[in-house]
């Protein structure tokens, strides 16, 4: 029945779509117009070339049509419905201009005329120079960047791009972290697409979102009460979209050395109210990694172990996916859109180890070990949204989204040691995802109101089976039911919100808002010990006040937010079995794990000074009660019946409270017209709450540092060079070392901007090293590991229709690149 449940909401979603393609058609029939010009250049009335002219809703600012304007400055657009429209002209070096037009059954053809554009000659609203989008953009409560131009992520992947936006980590597992955080809301479009977080969780990973479909990264550090309480914060991925009309996109392939291939074809097709549009991405990669682990270790009876581990071994990681999607204009005040995104993501890798043991001194006979692991995820994602609008009531909206996420996966992982069994163990994922929202925003006089409710449910069934397989039959395995598990989790989590936005005079803007949010989760395990279960109601409020100073709008900007999160675990951190990840190492859920609360404060100023330079900072605190932690201990049992020598289990626990406070600042201008430098840097007291005996938290003072140059030698060539380095953080039981790299990347223009030819080196220098401590009274820990991190890039893209490759790179502005241990 359950199965049976999902597809039949899926079916009769399309049954709902049908019902609207009759009015859709019958929208279609009506009259359409156009709107045509020419620009031309203020100081000597010469035509404005490749300039981007678009055509917005006057009554809520939709996107409606676009259109580049030729060699000799004219534009057209036409299939345009009755109705008034702002049309607005962006190109770089020119001052953007606004025409407002009405088309009527009696005169449907705007011709405008001549546009003059006048020059930029000082920018005081804003982070760039550029008549395109702003690399940064602030809003309430909200930091978007535009991570198009961006070349430190060709060839990568969403990981590679998140290493670039402000306050966010990525450590060498692919885990991003928000301000010391890793446990964040993580959404695609605005919606949850079952993504895990480096791994932690039964979805596809963010290194398995290619870069070249992101256009724009959210990061809400203190989210208003419209977004998920879950977390440190938000962080939503914005995919390309394009609503010009024609077909539209493009089609490229980036290799790297040792067999790295990446391509990638985007289309759209936009014909009267409808857009069509198709994706296929897909990744065969191969990467290769060393490693070495020493411990040392004392037992309860005072017997000394002292064992190390040095491996090296090649992963292969192979995805395909697929996007289908449709937007469609039933009237102007009313759009619907559907989705469907399957793919596929899988993941190979073998690695060889040598282990040495010593016991007291003495040195026992070393052993040579293998591992396997066969990663295999399917993931259907389907989609459906409502909008209506208003005329009469500009910023009016109501909004509802539906969707279904299928997860399933087999993950066998075999491990080998000479003179033991082979042991291999097989974990099977079928998770169901169902979500809706509805929300409404209410103008009012001088600001507005949202209220909205939202339900997500996760069914989650999976088996985890562990196989041994005799010394001298390696290939005949058993079943070792004492030490096989099945678990059934079922998590719904039902939410209400209401914000009111509020213009105060005096250049003053507040925001305050209330969520509300009741988590109930449940689970059995069979085979294991315990039950898994949450149960709880918990209310979040929000608050930001913004101020704008200066003589100019725009010029400064001064904001104070606040906002109550959690950091609710997940089920796979509630799991009682046990996870192997060598044959020393091992994780075990904790049901026992309780939810971490926390309130967050940030007081942030950004200055925008003439010639285009910006400057801002933030100072920031996030105070936290019954901190999660992940720690590791020696499983004695495990370490006397096992031959492989010391035995460590990581598991998750609460511990005490913690006051972390810190301070981002970031600095973006451009030197000259042909090189912009972007810096930034973070420094925070990292805090650890205590784990030990003493009950005294461990704290350090820790920071990041990261500086990026664009350069412009000729106008079709782009270079731009970036550099970061993190110094080492405090974790639950030790630190984590500093990390750092540098980043060349080269872009050529070809064929009057039908394509782009792109080569980046990531880590230049191959210094991006992961290394990490423990120190306990019973137990020593120095690992160190080095993925195949400095690979050269080689892509090639051409344009379809009006895509054109960004004319200019604009170097994001870092926000400290991490906060707190990022």
């Amino acid at each position: 029945m359950k199965t049976q449940l999902p597809l039949y909401r899926t079916l009769r979603g399309l049954g709902l779509l049908t019902m609207f393609f009759p009015l859709a058609a019958a929208a279609q029939q009506q009259p359409t117009g156009s709107v045509s010009g020419t620009l031309l250049d203020q100081s000597n009335k010469q035509p404005v070339p490749f300039a981007n002219v678009v055509v917005l809703r006057a009554q809520d600012s939709t996107f409606v049509a676009g259109a580049e304007t030729g060699e000799n400055g004219t534009f057209t657009l036409a299939s345009l419905g009755m109705g008034k429209y702002l049309v607005k002209t962006s190109v770089i070096g020119y001052q953007p201009v606004r025409r407002t037009v009405t088309l009527t059954t009696t005169a449907p053809d705007a011709r405008l005329g001549s546009f003059s554009l006048a020059p930029i000659t000082t920018q005081l609203k804003g982070v760039t120079v550029t008549g395109q989008k702003e690399t940064v953009q602030n809003d309430l409560g909200k930091r978007v960047i535009n991570v198009e131009k961006d070349l430190s992520s060709v060839g990568g992947t969403a990981v590679n791009v998140l290493q670039n936006v402000p306050s966010v980590a990525v450590d060498a597992n692919g885990t991003v972290s928000l301000r010391g955080s890793s446990n964040l809301t993580i959404l695609i479009d605005g919606k949850p697409a079952g993504t895990s977080n480096g791994g932690a969780g039964s979805g596809p990973r963010l290194d398995q979102l290619p870069a070249s479909r992101i256009s724009q990264v959210e990061i809400m550090t203190n989210p208003s009460a419209k977004y998920d309480a879950s977390g440190a914060g938000v962080i939503n991925i914005i995919t390309k979209k394009d609503k010009k009309e024609g077909t539209n996109g493009q089609i490229g392939l980036v290799a790297g050395n040792g067999n790295k291939y990446a391509p990638t074809l985007n289309l759209s097709r936009r014909r009267g109210k409808a857009t069509w549009n198709f994706g296929y991405n897909g990744r065969d990669q191969r990467f290769s990694d060393n490693s070495r682990g020493a411990q040392t270790a004392r037992l309860e009876d005072g017997t000394l172990i002292e064992t190390t581990q040095e491996g090296n071994g090649t992963e292969r990681r192979i995805n395909h996916s697929l996007n289908l999607g449709v937007d469609y204009e039933l009237s102007d005040e009313q759009s619907l859109s559907f989705s469907v995104s399957p793919s596929k993501e899988g993941e190979k890798g073998f690695n060889r180890q040598t282990l040495t043991t010593k016991i007291d001194g003495e040195s026992k006979p070393d052993q040579l070990g293998q591992q396997r692991v066969d990663v295999d995820v399917r993931v259907w994602n389907t989609d459906a949204s409502y909008r209506r609008t208003w005329a009469k009531q500009k910023g009016r909206e109501l909004t509802a989204n539906a969707g279904f996420v299928s997860i399933t996966g087999e993950v066998p992982f075999t491990q080998q040691l000479s003179n033991a069994p082979t042991q291999r163990q097989e974990f099977a994922v079928d998770a169901r995802i169902l979500y809706g929202t509805l929300d409404y925003t209410h103008p009012l006089a001088n600001g507005k109101l949202e209220t909205g409710l939202k339900i997500q449910t996760t069914d989650n069934h999976g088996t985890a089976a562990l196989f041994t397989a005799p010394t001298d039959r390696p290939t005949e395995f058993e079943r070792d039911a004492a030490r096989s598990v099945e678990y059934n989790i079922q998590e719904v989590l039902p939410a209400a919100y209401v914000t009111y936005q509020r213009t105060l005079g005096h250049g003053y803007n507040l925001q305050s808002g209330l969520r509300t949010e009741y988590t109930n989760l449940s689970g059995t395990v069979k085979g294991g010990t315990g039950r898994v279960g949450l149960d709880y109601l918990s209310l979040f409020p929000s608050a930001t006040l913004a101020k704008e100073l200066g003589k100019e709008p725009g010029q400064q900007r001064l904001q104070l937010s606040y906002a109550r999160r959690i950091d609710r675990p997940n089920f796979m951190e509630q799991l009682p079995f046990q996870l192997y990840q060598d044959a020393r190492n091992y994780r075990q859920g904790n049901p026992a794990l309780r939810a971490e609360f926390s309130h967050n404060l940030e007081l942030g100023h950004q200055l925008n000074l003439s010639g285009g330079a910006s400057i801002t900072a933030t100072l920031f605190g996030r105070f936290s009660q019954d901190v999660v932690q992940r720690v590791r201990e020696i499983d004695t049992m495990a370490t006397r019946l096992n031959q492989a020598g010391i035995v460590t289990a990581e598991t998750y626990r609460n511990f005490g409270n913690t006051a972390n406070l810190g301070a981002e600042a970031t600095w973006n201008q451009s030197l000259t017209k042909w090189w912009r430098v972007a810096a930034s840097g973070s420094l925070y007291r990292n805090e650890v709450a205590s784990n030990g005996s003493n009950g005294i938290n461990r704290r350090t003072v820790a920071g990041n540092v990261r500086l990026s140059s664009n350069f412009t030698p000729r106008p079709t060539l782009d270079v731009q060079l970036t550099g970061s380095w993190r110094s080492a953080t405090l974790t639950a039981q030790g630190r984590q070392l500093s990390y750092g790299g540098l980043d060349l990347a080269l872009r050529q223009r070809l064929f009057q901007d039908r394509a782009a030819l792109t080569l980046r080196v990531s880590d230049l220098f191959d210094t991006q090293v992961s290394r990490s401590e423990i120190n306990t009274d019973e137990l020593t820990v120095r690992n160190r590991y080095k993925n195949e991190t400095r690979v050269g890039w080689l892509g090639f893209t051409w344009y379809i229709g009006a895509t054109k490759p960004p004319k200019k790179i604009e170097s994001q502005p870092q926000g400290g690149g991490g906060g707190f241990g990022g």
